[in-house]
């Protein structure tokens, strides 16, 4: 019995090495193929090190990046009611042009007082400078009668003199004597009224002087008040002041608005869009203003647009914040932090960007003049196609 189990079990080994060196060996095509593959795979790892050593590691990127433009929102300066609204919503717009009206009624009516007060400062003013004038014809008047009192008072003096002298050796009669030397006191009594009349003439040339100052004052107060008005009358019109688009119209026709309420938005056109890219502050050791960026909208994968970097902020977008952190507590957890890089778009490459989009931006940091290929364009490059 125990020589048959052992037969059998050695029949069975038999069996097994009999099968074993005669099992069917693989095909000779499938070891090529798998040789082959692996040589293309040890190719494409090379292709895509190559590119990362020459170009990839030189790219930094970031998907909290989006589109940004200066939007304002215009309100008048003055109060009043709409009478008309030139533009339509979302409507493009060139600089300068009429956006809504406001009734011009009660400026222009201010407008007119201004000027009326303007015309009578100027009537005033006339009249103050030709009493200037008189008032130096009088000077000039005074000094005339000085000059012939002046001269009266020498002969009356020199009469009186001879005829003092002369009535002493009696060769004239003391009537006469007394005569002139009345006379002479009249000479100079006559010369003090001169010079009296001398002085009131400075004083009234003063006096016209500070009128004249004083109308000279209202005048430009009333061109003050006229300048205002007159712009106060061109505030009912608001216009765009740059080329833009118009969104976000609260105004509506009919409506009484009031300095500083929000009427209107105007967004800046296209090409005056930049994209605000938030990095990392580990990926700004590299990034400098002039290096090319390739931008990347969400709503478009297919549709990048080429841009470069323009400047970066002077600090981390969280000390910018209502709230900036502070750090020095307990329980501090630091935290990477991120600053914004200002991205400026190459003109004409994409009307349909809107602000506020969402985009992915990536810089290449080799420098402005640097050209970028990718993985598609360095394989090809490398194999002499491109």
């Amino acid at each position: 019995m125990m020589n048959a189990v052992s037969e059998t079990i050695a029949a069975h080994a038999d069996a097994q090495s009999v099968g074993e060196v005669v099992a069917p060996q693989p095909p000779k095509s499938k070891r090529v193929l798998r040789l082959v593959a692996l040589v293309l795979v040890l190719i494409a790892a090379g292709l895509v090190a190559r590119w990362w050593w020459v170009e990839g590691r030189w790219i930094e990127s970031t998907d909290n990046a989006y589109v940004q433009g200066d939007i304002v929102t215009l309100s008048t300066r003055i109060d009043g009611d709409i009478i008309a609204i030139h533009v339509k919503d979302n409507q493009r717009v060139a600089a300068g042009a009429p956006l809504l009206s406001l009734d011009p009624g009660d400026w222009q009516a201010r407008l007119d007082q201004a000027r009326g007060a303007l015309g009578e400062s100027e009537a005033a003013i006339a009249t103050a400078r030709r009493q200037v004038e008189q008032a130096r014809g009088a000077i000039a008047q005074a000094d005339a009668a000085i000059e012939q009192a002046q001269a009266e008072q020498v002969r009356a003096t020199a009469d009186a003199t001879r005829s003092t002298s002369l009535v002493g050796s009696g060769w004239t009669s003391r009537q006469a004597n007394d005569t002139a030397i009345a006379t002479a006191r009249k000479a100079d009594a006559a010369m003090g009224a001169a010079r009296a009349q001398h002085d009131i003439a400075d004083q009234t040339l003063t006096v016209a002087q500070a009128v004249a100052t004083q109308a000279e004052s209202r005048l430009m107060a009333a061109r003050a008040a006229a300048t205002l008005a007159s712009n106060a009358l061109g505030y009912t019109v608001l216009r765009a002041p740059f080329d833009g688009i118009v969104g976000n119209r609260a105004a509506q026709l009919g409506q009484h608005v009031a300095p500083g309420q929000q009427l209107l938005a105007l967004a800046p056109p296209p090409d005056k869009l930049f994209i605000v890219a938030n990095f990392k502050e580990t990926q700004l050791r590299l990034i400098k203003p002039g290096q090319k960026v390739r931008v990347t909208p969400d709503i478009d994968s297919a549709a990048a647009v080429e841009g470069r970097v323009d400047s970066i902020a002077p600090a981390t977008g969280a000390l910018f914040s209502i709230l900036p952190p502070e750090n020095a507590t307990g329980n501090f957890t630091k935290v990477v932090q991120r600053v914004p890089v200002k991205i400026v778009l190459d003109q004409g490459q994409a009307g349909w960007l809107r602000a506020g989009l969402s985009v992915a931006a990536d810089i290449d940091t080799r420098g402005p003049d640097a050209k970028r290929r990718g993985l598609i364009g360095s394989i090809l490059a490398t194999v002499g196609l491109d």
